[in-house]
């Protein structure tokens, strides 16, 4: 079985010394069949640029110390890896959540892209030097600064992440980067949150083939404090409604969200989605969504 999940905030945690076992955990990951996991590098937003930079590349210390040092991961540095992991290993990538750390300068974001990460995330939910983000008031799109961002990821071959961007940011970005993703959202006409997708956007990116990543957080499935599995359902059947089957996957944002849908609380409860998923599509639709879409994707 191969199965991806494109978000976490595993790193987030460690930093902030949380106590207890994260939800993505090397023991709960495998419990869960997770094959490859993307670990984000988040800080907050508030911080300043230089102090969120020490703070970013503090998490991609810890990725090396905590995550790489366990025997049965495999560091993934660019796509073709991800292909070559070896029997009973799971995969780990970096990805990036914001780029307020690095201010207004390029050689910043290359030290992260050198340090490993593969996607990035242009946006948190307030501006930045690069764009504004959802939660911004405004509703700007990319600075100048930002297209050239969008331009050196592109140099790089790195996934542009639109989760977070606002609206007018998400089209300009659309039509300027070669890999744009969302790595975890879900469907506004189902959930009125300005972190989900309308319709209109799912059916741009139906039509370029971008993958989408299913998010568990209850507040982007149902807008309330609590969500069950057959509610977050409701949003992969709106996707493939809209002719989406063919960009589904999965992004938990487990370790980053505070409440859970019941019975979906950790990484190693992901066979409960899977079995659900199962009841309600074809085998070969919920294979897709385990990896076979985003496969397809990064490595053609």
């Amino acid at each position: 079985m191969t199965l991806i999940d494109l978000h976490c905030d595993h790193l987030y945690k460690l930093q902030k010394n949380f106590q207890g076992e994260l939800d993505t955990s090397i023991e709960r990951l495998r419990a869960g069949g997770i094959t490859a996991q993307a670990f984000a590098i988040y800080v907050e937003p508030s911080l300043s640029a230089e102090t969120a930079y020490t703070a970013a590349m503090h998490q991609v210390e810890l990725f090396h110390k905590h995550v790489l040092s366990h025997p049965d991961v495999h560091w993934v540095r660019n796509w073709p890896e991800l292909a070559e992991r070896p029997d009973g290993k799971i995969s780990v990538f970096l990805t990036l959540e914001g780029l307020e750390c690095i201010g207004n300068e390029l050689t910043k974001l290359d030290a992260f892209l050198d340090a490993g990460v593969l996607s990035v995330g242009l946006t948190w939910n307030p501006a930045n030097l690069v764009a504004d983000g959802c939660g911004e008031p405004r509703g700007a799109g990319l600075t100048t600064f930002g297209r050239q961002v969008v331009a050196r990821l592109n140099e790089r071959g790195i996934l542009v992440d639109l989760a977070h961007i606002a609206e007018a940011g998400f089209w300009e970005t659309l039509e300027l980067a070669e890999f744009p993703i969302v790595s975890h959202a879900n469907a506004r006409a189902l959930c009125d949150h300005p972190r989900n997708l309308s319709d209109t956007q799912l059916r741009a990116m139906i039509e370029k083939g971008i993958p989408l990543h299913i998010v568990f957080y209850p507040g982007f499935i149902s807008g309330k404090d609590h969500a069950e599995i057959d509610e977050l359902i409701v949003h992969f059947e709106h996707i493939v409604a809209l002719g989406g089957e063919d960009i589904i996957g999965f992004g938990s944002d487990f370790d980053g969200i505070n409440i859970k849908v019941d019975g979906l609380e950790h990484a190693g409860q992901f066979p409960h989605l899977l079995e659900r998923l199962r009841s309600s599509f074809s085998d070969d639709q919920v294979e897709k969504w385990m990896y076979k879409n985003f496969y397809r994707y990064v490595m053609g």
